[in-house]
């Protein structure tokens, strides 16, 4: 019996000190992974929407709260002057959650475009959303347009074989413009 309960107290140690461990490695870690997956996830689909920009687009990011939610804002600006803002919306695809960064040219209120930041998708058939063919039917559109596929009343043709996928790129993009309308008036000041 006394040997079971010193085994219970090294292994309870053990998991203890381990668990520490990670803990400490993950909160030292957090900034770091951060900054990765802006320059390397996020960074190129924001300077693809908001291409022409002449400022730091990573560096003058800015965090908004809108619907008790706190989202990252990519500003972009010519001459010192915002002309479109970019931020990240998900909705929900056929293999899961696809993240896209959507821009919005603040003077025109239209699209400047989308760029998948993260999906799950089926390789070939649904991951055809981050090809720059589908993006581009995007990009230009007013915010009133129906971002809806042709098959439930909008104007975005679907991709053929990842029609879920595609709904899924229109309810973030929709999602996006009900943030966008929420948003513009903090941004341009």
């Amino acid at each position: 019996m006394k040997e079971i309960a010193k085994m219970l107290i090294v292994l309870t140690s053990i998991c203890g000190i381990c668990g520490l461990l990670l803990a400490t490695v993950k909160d030292s870690t957090k900034v770091r992974i951060e900054e990765q997956e802006l320059l390397n996830v996020k960074g190129p689909a924001v300077k693809k929407v908001l291409a022409g920009s002449s400022n730091d687009l990573i560096k003058d990011r800015k965090k908004l709260k809108i619907k008790d939610k706190e989202i990252v804002v990519f500003v972009g600006k010519k001459n010192d002057q915002v002309w479109a803002i970019a931020y990240e919306v998900a909705g929900k695809g056929f293999g899961g959650d696809i993240s896209l960064m959507v821009g919005f040219d603040v003077v025109s209120d239209k699209l400047t475009g989308i760029g998948v930041t993260l999906h799950k998708e089926t390789p070939g058939l649904g991951s055809r959303i981050a090809e720059d063919g589908f993006a581009s039917i995007f990009k230009g559109k007013e915010m009133g347009s129906a971002f809806k596929i042709k098959g439930d009343g909008g104007e975005i043709d679907a991709i053929t074989g990842a029609t879920i996928s595609s709904r899924g790129v229109c309810s973030a993009v929709s999602q996006g413009v009900e943030i966008y309308n929420e948003m513009k008036s903090q941004v341009v000041k």
